[in-house]
């Protein structure tokens, strides 16, 4: 082997041991809060049980009654500097947000010694509460949960009845009211009759309304209990997994990265990189370091207190829990604030521009009424109309333009869209979410948990340059620990003593009875994976039985390793860690240093080699090749390699204490150099079984998939290519010097261009950047990269340049969605346009996203697939609604006014077409299955794909509309020409009717053919129920029955329920005489049967055409 033995000193002038507070997790011999001596080999033992949590604080995730983001950025900062003029001034505070102040300054906390605090609170740092203690001081502070925000009854009430159409259905009752009396000489019964249906209508809206919120409220409740809200403590001397709302004041709570903290918290032990992300409280954006010691009067700004709402960017650390529920800063705030208005999401704003543009033409089409009235109608034709009758015009126009309908489709839509997406396992905490997802054109994914399994498996170990399996080299452990062999030094200890001191992983104490594989460890996958090699090669307990931890560096995305720094606290751990001439010099003030990491970073600071007797070799030239190629040969294979090495520190080497804030500085300088490799270890994290197909799926449906990993270029292009990223053999996949540095040449519009629309023939296909390639793209690179590659690989990425990577992708028209599980993903989880997480990351990420995937990512394409069908379900509403209850109600009105013709369809019939008869079978859209063909077209641009546009206009008004509106004057007429009453006679008579027709007799078949027109709309409405469906399929492809997939057995009880209501209002003879309405002859039933087979059979052709030459005239136009 290369390389000569050698010995790394261990002596240098000796300084003074520095001085300091308790600030960081130091352990000693002595446990200085606790005033108790401390365990021989480390920190005192604790026995547990089995937990369900790693380490892991679920605790206020999406379960908080009020979300601190929207609620408190304005009030934390003014109570923070009130707290200092509190403090400076002695000032009484006057307003009730002064009076939250006040208390917050009697706080102390932050002030008193951790011993005091402890003693306080009656509990221990070792032990924690009891259950006894804990059921006690539940009785006295409740649970820790906030009161739940103050509701505004009265002006809930008035919503259920004002919002939609409720404020115009009110005002024309009133109109029609007075219409009848005082202004009806004599008073119509009819008019009375209209009123009346309009106030029910209007509060048949209300109590829809209001079971629509307790229905959704319901929902939504249901959905947030499907998430954990579980946080680690100690009680009775064992770490428990708890519910955040049972924690009370005097619980001990473990801290880690990605944690969001469930109370307030005092803390007593932090390692030297502990963070916590005050932002969404204070609006900084720089995490603060969390230190023991108090650093300021204001409870607010000392960086002792962990405050309830915050999230541990870094690090590990313990804290007593010092208030909760009401009590903590963010509780009393709460109760100051109400709830934060939600403002309207894009899908709203759209719908409210639609009612504006339909609101808009209806005032227009009233003030022509009124226009013609007032110039013509009043001095040439006195007795045709008067005021009443202006007025029940005026609201039936009104009556016709609004399709009362669609409100409620829409809250149902959205209702019956969340409740799918929960079956499927996928939470989506806003309107935001189901209607983004219609759109998303690229979805940035990270690897670890989210494409793989994030169950990792030591496969490979290096040792010496000598490749071996994980079960390879304990057999030669095994085989040759008492023969002088290759590998008979103490080499595969040292690497065992590695993988287990540098662990932030820990067996649960409950399962250690069970096999290796079958325990259940506290930490992340990587440290599961490495502990339990470590393990099966030894015992790690024994390992740490021998050390006690001085120092930790968590491992984070930007450093991208990890170090422990370790005091011997018994000799047999010499024998086990170190070379035998290493062992032979260290003293017991040395430390030795351990680190893990990726190789690209940590090889260059690596001097000395493990050799494979256990000796210390010069780390020459060669040595270093061939380590170089083993970690390429792996990464190539997919696997994430990470280094292993150690360093023996003199005593005499430590300028500061353990215990002062600069001896972190001094350990992280000490790393950057002298170390010497241990060994290599290759882990395996196989990608999800349906991986392939999902992202199969999704490209088929026009979404792009970019993975973004912090892992090896090698690694990530080989596990792309088996998740189906990658495509292209190895040789075609383009690196950054394919990327030019020259403007693209104008030919289509950025951010248009989807493989759906292009094909990804014409396409070059794949490209494998890293994170310093990144840094260098120019802005004609990104235009290139954002356009040009459908398969896209980002490695060696930072929480930074994946920010980066989303925002540059916005800025070039995509609707990004982005996936990751980590605290290094919150950033650009929260600036995609749809963040989405998945259940089992970080608290961080869960809060940051969306959207919650909790199961597995597969559940994306559900969630993609119900957010393009609820769009789509919304544009067959309105498709629905506007024929009969808009255009073909109009166009009687419009005719009685200007061509002096009998309104031919009364204002009463209008209002049961559209609140009644139309009104259930458009909600019965909103159950529409998804079209077989909703994931093979390219996403939904936004700003483009409206929800009304002026191709659904076309469908409705000009195709549908027309053959409606035609079929049903047709109907009427016809019906009155052969009762003797020619059209020609009624043509611009302004009710001048010839001598030889009965006036009563006129009444009498005009109220027949009245419902004549009525009853063709309804029939024919059955058929175009049918026909918009679907947009582009054929009923056969997409039948109404027969086929689980595509049924809908809530339309045959919507098209039943309008013929009731046709039967009740034409068919009792009261009514009749009230309303003026009649028996229609069987022929007017069967009749608009066969129009609307012929509306069925025409839009049957429309969708051939769209479907067989999707770009020809008929295919540009489709809705």
């Amino acid at each position: 082997m290369d390389g000569k033995e050698t010995k790394p000193p261990l002596a240098s002038p000796p300084g003074p041991p520095g001085a300091g507070g308790p600030d960081r997790i130091r352990w000693k011999d002595d446990d200085v809060e606790a005033g108790l001596p401390g365990h021989h080999g480390g920190p005192p033992a604790l026995a547990r049980t089995q937990s369900y949590g790693s380490l892991s604080i679920h605790s206020v995730r999406s379960n908080s009654g009020i979300d601190p983001s929207a609620a408190l950025p304005i009030q934390y900062r003014t109570i923070s500097i009130d707290i200092e003029d509190y403090n400076r001034k002695g000032q009484i505070a006057k307003k009730a947000q002064k009076a939250a102040t006040t208390d917050l300054a009697d706080l102390e906390w932050h002030t008193v010694s951790v011993d005091e605090v402890v003693r306080r609170l009656t509990t221990s740092l070792q032990q924690g509460l009891s259950q006894d203690q804990v059921k006690r001081r539940i009785s006295k502070h409740g649970r820790n949960s906030p009161s739940p925000p103050e509701t505004h009854r009265i002006k809930q009430a008035i919503g259920y009845f004002f919002k939609g159409f409720g404020s115009v259905l009110l005002v024309g009752s009133i109109l029609v009211f007075i219409a009848w009396k005082p202004l009806g000489q004599p008073p119509a019964p009819a008019n009375l009759a209209l009123a009346i249906v309009l106030l029910a209508v209007f509060f048949i809206q209300a109590a829809f309304n209001m079971w629509q919120d307790w229905s959704s409220s319901r929902v939504m409740a249901s959905i947030k209990n499907m998430i954990p809200e579980e946080c680690l403590l100690i009680r009775d001397g064992v770490q428990v997994s708890t519910v955040a709302a049972d924690i009370v004041p005097g619980d001990v709570l473990l801290i880690k990265a990605g944690n969001k903290l469930p109370a307030d918290v005092r803390f007593t032990q932090v390692s030297s990189d502990t963070k916590f992300d005050r932002s969404i409280l204070t609006g900084e954006s720089v995490p603060l370091t969390a230190t023991v010691n108090c650093t300021d009067k204001n409870y607010l700004e000392t960086k002792n207190i962990g405050l309830q709402g915050t999230h541990c960017s870094s690090g590990t650390c313990t804290g007593v829990v010092v208030s909760t529920g009401n009590r903590t800063v963010f509780g009393r705030i709460a109760k100051l604030t109400n709830e934060p208005k939600k403002g309207l999401t894009t899908l709203e704003r759209e719908v409210l521009n639609f009612v504006y543009v339909i609101c808009s033409i209806m005032f227009a089409m009233i003030l022509l009424v009124v226009i013609l009235w007032a110039a013509w109608l009043r001095k040439s034709h006195p007795g045709w109309i008067n005021v009443p009758t202006l007025i029940v015009d005026c609201v039936s126009v009104a009556v016709a333009f609004i399709p009362e309908g669609l409100p409620i489709a829409l809250t149902a839509s959205l209702t019956i869209s969340a409740n799918k997406m929960k079956k499927h396992k996928v939470l989506c905490k806003s309107l935001k979410t189901v209607e983004t997802l219609g759109s998303v054109s690229v979805i940035c994914s990270d690897k670890t948990g989210t494409l793989t399994e994030n169950k990792m498996i030591v496969t490979d170990c290096a040792i010496a340059c000598e490749v071996m399996t994980a079960q390879g080299v304990r057999d030669t452990l095994i085989a040759e620990r008492n023969t002088i062999g290759e590998l008979a030094g103490n080499a595969i200890d040292q690497l065992r003593a590695v993988a287990g001191l540098c662990n932030a992983g820990e067996f649960d104490a409950a399962t250690r009875h069970l096999p290796l594989a079958l325990r259940k460890i506290h930490g992340d996958a990587t440290d599961q994976a490495i502990l339990r090699f470590a393990e099966n090669l030894g015992s790690v307990s024994e390992v740490k039985r021998c050390w006690t931890t001085k120092f930790n560096l968590a491992f984070n995305s930007k450093n991208k390793f990890m170090i422990k720094v370790s005091g011997m606290t018994h000799p047999d751990g010499l024998d086990i860690a170190l070379a035998k001439g290493t062992a032979a010099i260290f003293e017991p003030g040395d430390m030795l240093l351990t680190i893990k990491g990726a190789p690209d970073i940590l090889l260059d600071r690596c001097k000395n080699y493990t050799g494979s007797s256990g000796v210390t070799l010069n780390l020459s030239a060669s040595a270093r090749e061939k380590i170089e190629r083993i970690k390429d040969e792996w990464s190539a294979q997919g696997r994430r390699v990470l280094l292993l090495a150690h360093k023996a520190i003199s005593r005499s080497a430590i300028k500061s204490s353990p215990s002062s804030s600069g001896f972190e500085t001094e350990m992280v300088e000490q790393a950057r150099s002298g170390l010497t490799l241990v060994g290599l270890v290759a882990i395996v994290d196989p990608p999800r079984e349906e991986i392939p197909g999902v992202i199969k799926t999704l490209r088929g449906a026009g979404i792009r998939i970019f993975m973004v990993t912090g892992d090896f270029a090698l690694t990530a292009q080989a596990i792309a290519r088996e998740c189906g990223i990658i495509t292209t053999p190895n040789h075609l996949v383009a690196n950054i010097a394919g990327l030019s540095r020259e403007p693209m040449a104008e030919k289509s519009e950025k951010g248009n261009h989807t493989p759906s629309e292009v094909g990804d023939a014409e396409l070059p296909t794949s490209i494998v950047l890293t994170g310093p390639d990144l840094m260098a793209l120019n802005d004609a690179q990104w235009d290139r990269l954002a356009t040009a590659y459908t398969e896209v690989v980002f490695a060696r990425t930072t929480p930074e340049q994946k920010l980066r990577i989303v925002r540059e992708l916005q800025a070039r028209g995509h609707v990004v969605g982005m996936t990751g599980d980590g605290v290094n993903d919150a950033p650009a989880l929260r600036a995609a346009d749809i963040g989405i997480a998945i259940g089992g990351g970080s608290d961080i990420a869960v809060e940051a996203a969306d959207m919650v995937l909790l199961e597995s990512f597969s559940s994306i394409v559900e969630a993609v697939r119900y957010g393009r069908t609820m769009f789509d379900n919304l544009k067959k509403t309105i498709a629905y609604l506007l024929p009969a209850g808009s255009f073909s109600e109009f166009w009687p009105v419009m005719t009685n006014v200007a061509l002096g013709v009998p309104q031919i369809l009364s204002s009463f019939l209008m209002i049961i077409i559209c609140c009644f008869t139309d009104c259930l079978a458009a909600t019965a859209l909103a159950y529409e299955t998804p079209e077989a063909d909703v994931l093979m077209r390219p996403p939904r641009k936004v700003g483009v794909d409206r929800l009304v546009d002026w191709k659904l206009i076309v469908q409705s008004y000009g195709f549908l509309g027309v053959l409606e509106t035609v079929a049903s004057f047709s109907m009427s007429y016809w019906y009155l020409e052969r009762n003797g009453i020619p059209f020609s006679a009624l043509w611009f008579s302004f009710g001048n009717l010839p001598d030889t027709i009965d006036p009563e007799y006129y009444a009498q078949k005009l109220n027949e053919a009245s419902s004549i027109y009525f009853v063709t709309l309804v029939v024919m409405q059955w058929f175009n129920l049918l026909a918009v469906r679907t947009r582009r399929l054929s009923i056969f492809q997409h039948p109404p029955l027969f086929n689980r997939a595509t049924r809908n057995y809530y339309l045959f009880p919507a098209i039943l329920f309008a013929l009731v209501m046709a039967f009740f209002w034409l068919y009792i003879p009261a009514l009749q005489t009230a309303l003026g309405t009649a028996e229609v002859p069987v022929e007017h039933w069967f009749l608009p049967m066969s129009f609307g087979l012929g509306i069925l059979l025409f839009d049957e052709g429309r969708k051939f055409l769209v479907r067989t030459w999707p770009r020809g005239f008929i295919g540009r136009i489709a809705w």
